[in-house]
């Protein structure tokens, strides 16, 4: 049994902690010591409670001016966790992306502990490429300068893609020293993503999920429907998204698209899978920038979950890897005309296959699990305690 301490900027009461931290956390308590150090925000605080088998830490996360308020936090947290070490003895420190890894490499130097650095993709060039931070700025140097001390001083280096360990291998100053890389995907909860019957003869639907803005590319998406209609002129687009209602009926309206072929939803989470069992295809289109080579879209498990292929743009991660290779999917190398048109023909085709719900699902359970990534999780902490 590991002693750890698990690390994280993400609040445990956002989704994004619910579902990629907890779920996780949960399993891995059967087995092990978790002390769990987490950043929440203001407006959860009040919903802070107890975990059982777990050793939780919330900390108030501060938000601006930001490398002020990420500073506090990171000096109030190497206190905590200092105080967390000796007092639990802890043995492997566990961050989850950039910002935690900064104590968890503290802490490997001060008390020899080992370090896992989850790194959940590239975080500094994603800041890069959405122009957060220029590429000569000072926070951008710096933050790759720790990436550096990240990845040759940890004893493990998770990444959510095998296209991220790839790139990473190329970096001049890991040629002569690889570190241990491991690929551990997103989870997805496939007991509430999983088919749900519905009713016979209903039309063909093709569906969106997410947002639509950011690192999406949305007018893409709107041309493959249009396609869609001059093959099957009956077919409806649901697309289930909160906050950009306007925009998205925006964009619909300059592609022509008619407000009777098209259902606009806001829903839960927990409400997705029941209106993904409608959905006969998926799609959705991610800008093809460096960052995104280390990234695993959550929805890509859930669409096959439910057993719904999908199309997709290539340079994403895994993504067109698995899909491909899997036959559950369509890849699309570029945006042009023709090549959304070839993508929408293969896409019917594929639907028409008997076999395709099911594996589909096969190929969520081979990549996606939360049980495959429970085991491989497992196996590292297992493993760190035997080095």
């Amino acid at each position: 049994m590991a002693r750890v301490l698990y690390i994280t900027y993400d609040g445990l009461l956002e989704p994004l902690g619910q579902s990629q931290v907890l779920q996780y956390l949960k399993k891995l308590a059967e087995s092990h010591e978790i002390t769990l150090l987490s950043y929440e925000k203001a407006a959860d605080w009040k919903n802070i409670s107890k975990l059982e088998g777990i050793r939780w830490i919330p900390l108030r996360y501060h938000k601006s001016p930001t490398a002020l308020a990420t500073s506090y936090d990171l000096l109030r947290g190497l206190f905590v966790c200092t105080y967390l070490s000796i007092r639990y003895r802890i043995q492997i420190v566990h961050a989850r992306s950039y910002v935690p890894s900064v104590l968890a490499l503290a802490l490997k130097r001060i008390f020899k502990k080992r370090f896992i650095f989850d790194m959940r993709g590239f975080w500094a060039d994603e800041k890069r490429d959405t122009d957060t931070w220029q590429p000569n700025s000072r926070i951008y140097r710096v933050s790759k300068w720790f990436e550096k001390q990240f990845l040759t001083n940890a004893d493990v280096v998770v990444s959510l893609t095998h296209a991220g360990v790839s790139t990473m291998k190329q970096f001049p100053y890991l040629k002569d020293s690889l570190p241990r890389f491991e690929v551990i995907s997103t989870c997805t909860n496939l007991e509430l993503f999983r088919p749900i019957p519905q009713q016979n003869n209903k039309l063909f639907t093709l569906g969106y999920v997410g947002t639509t803005t950011n690192w999406y590319i949305f007018d893409p998406v709107i041309e493959c429907f249009k396609i869609l209609l001059q093959i099957r002129p009956n077919s409806r687009f649901l697309i289930i998204n909160k906050g950009e209602h306007e925009y998205i009926k925006e964009r619909l309206n300059a592609h022509a698209i008619s407000k009777d072929q098209v259902e606009l939803r806001t829903a839960e989470y927990s409400e997705v899978p029941l209106l993904m069992s409608e959905m006969d295809a998926s799609i959705f289109f991610i800008k093809p920038v460096f960052s995104k080579l280390a990234s695993a879209p959550t929805k890509l498990g859930e669409f096959l979950g439910c057993g719904i292929p999908c199309i997709v743009n290539a340079g994403v991660g895994d993504m067109g890897k698995i899909l491909n290779e899997e036959n559950v999917g369509i890849v699309i190398d570029e945006f042009s005309s023709q090549e959304l048109e070839k993508a929408v023909l293969k896409l019917i085709k594929l639907i028409e296959q008997s076999q395709i719900q099911t594996q589909c699902i096969t190929v969520a359970s081979k990549y996606f699990s939360l049980d495959e990534g429970f085991k491989k999780y497992n196996q590292i902490y297992n493993s760190l305690l035997l080095d």
